[in-house]
């Protein structure tokens, strides 16, 4: 059952990312044909084309490698100038390369026909190119919605869970209770597993959060604990012992002082643990969370070589990866895998499926931005580039030539090169020295 779970986590990780592109062409594929461009195609995926149907003058279809996809637009760059000089033989190659964008160029164009894409004024441009990437934002925000408010997060309830039998101490290295262990004040105080909290020290409660922080914060107390077992209310006396508790931070991780070692706080400690639910929260805190990922995930693009340096360093150490590391789609659908057979509640795994496709619409949206070509953030530059040319010779009382992006095709070359380079070294690692994060 582990392994048909998996299959099924993977599978519906590869059907929503393909959704997720399906969409973002969508973005680009409505502005386009509202500004009256002419589309030849709407595909899914490179390669060769496994099935297409034409409705109207646009093809759409889907492709072999479901690596992306793309939208073929009339006339995305101006038609060749007829006096450009005949290549050298020092630049024959990125000569030959420029022309062949061109000449693909020109078979989008139908003779007096100007619904092209260069015509258009420059925020129509921009707003054609930003489409798609916007619109996985859209879909980040959506998906995040429904994990976060529709669904919930996993959060301590006060349902009692377990009852530690003994007070361990922070820095020592076990988990059973020796009989020098001082009895865990839960334990004294007869709290049983399947008790529901209602009120500590006369202070209501409603998750395990206010809970904790009231034993925290009352190292040496008598707390009088109300309780309901078995439908029956209860109060029990606890008296919670001081201890010596790690500090951890709002990523979850210990904190450390200048000398690296770990940072402790003396606190008020009972010996509960909280059974876990989950807890639908405020409609707003899907958004929340997306724009802070947005701008944890730019980071990591900002950061890109170095991470990928990182990953491709780990990958040939076997040290562990770094878990907020970039991943390769392979990488994505083994998470996606892990989750749906992890042993947790159907509804869990399914939220943190969902949460995971948020995270790559995400990363879709900022990898886009990315001001290079090929990405739609190359061709927004590339458009504002045009504007800026054209309001300079218009201040000059002269006409600008279309700015000829083909020209920058070398350089896409490149981009794309390293994009592949990149993407292979990520799919390795994801391979042999995946990331875990269960």
């Amino acid at each position: 059952m582990t392994a048909i779970a998996f299959l099924i986590g993977v599978l519906v990780l590869v059907i929503g990312l393909a959704v997720s592109i399906a969409l973002h062409e969508i973005g680009h594929l409505l502005p386009a044909k509202l500004f009256g461009v002419r589309v030849g195609q709407y595909m899914i995926g490179f390669g060769p084309t496994l099935w297409s149907r034409r409705i109207g003058e646009t093809e759409y279809g889907v492709k072999a490698l479901p690596l992306g996809g793309f939208i073929s637009m009339s006339g995305m760059y101006p038609p060749a100038p007829e006096t450009d000089a005949p290549p050298t033989r020092r630049s024959r190659l990125f000569a030959t390369m420029i022309q062949d964008a061109r000449d693909a160029n020109a078979e989008t164009m139908i003779a007096g026909d100007e619904r092209v894409f260069y015509r258009l004024p420059v925020w129509k441009r921009i707003v054609i190119m930003l489409g798609g990437p916007v619109m996985n934002l859209i879909l980040a925000f959506v998906l995040s919605a429904v994990a976060v408010s529709a669904i919930g997060v996993a959060q301590g309830t006060t349902t009692v869970s377990s009852v530690s039998q003994c007070v361990i101490p922070a820095d020592a290295e076990r988990a059973d209770c020796q009989a020098s262990d001082p009895v865990a004040p839960a334990a004294a105080a007869g709290i049983r597993p399947g008790d529901v909290i209602l009120s500590i020290g006369g202070t209501a409660v409603s998750t395990f959060d206010e809970a904790a922080a009231i034993i925290q914060r009352s190292p040496g107390q008598a707390l009088p604990v109300v309780v309901e077992r078995d439908g029956v209310e209860q109060t029990l006396t606890i008296t919670p012992v001081s201890t010596e508790r790690p500090v951890v931070g709002a990523d979850g991780q210990p904190e450390v002082d200048v000398a690296g070692a770990p940072l402790y706080r003396t606190v008020g400690f009972a010996g509960l643990s909280p059974q876990s639910a989950l807890v639908p929260q405020p409609i707003w805190a899907g958004p929340e969370a997306t724009v802070q990922q947005v701008g944890q995930v730019a980071q990591i693009m900002v950061q890109l070589p170095v991470r990928i340096y990182d990953t491709a360093v780990d990958l040939f150490t076997g040290q562990p990866r770094d878990p907020n590391g970039p991943l390769s789609v392979v990488g994505a659908g083994r998470l996606a895998g892990e989750f749906a057979a992890v042993d947790a509640p159907i509804l869990s795994r399914v939220q943190a499926i969902i949460g995971l496709l948020a995270a790559l619409n995400i990363a879709l949206f900022v990898f886009n931005l990315i001001p290079l070509l090929p990405l739609d953030g190359g061709h927004v530059v590339v458009a504002l580039w045009d504007g800026l040319k054209r309001w300079f010779a218009r201040m000059r009382g002269k006409v600008a030539r279309p700015v000829d992006a083909t020209k920058l095709v070398p350089v896409t070359f490149v981009v794309v090169v390293l994009l592949i380079g990149m993407g292979g070294i990520l799919f390795l690692a994801d391979i042999f020295n995946p990331i875990q994060l269960l």
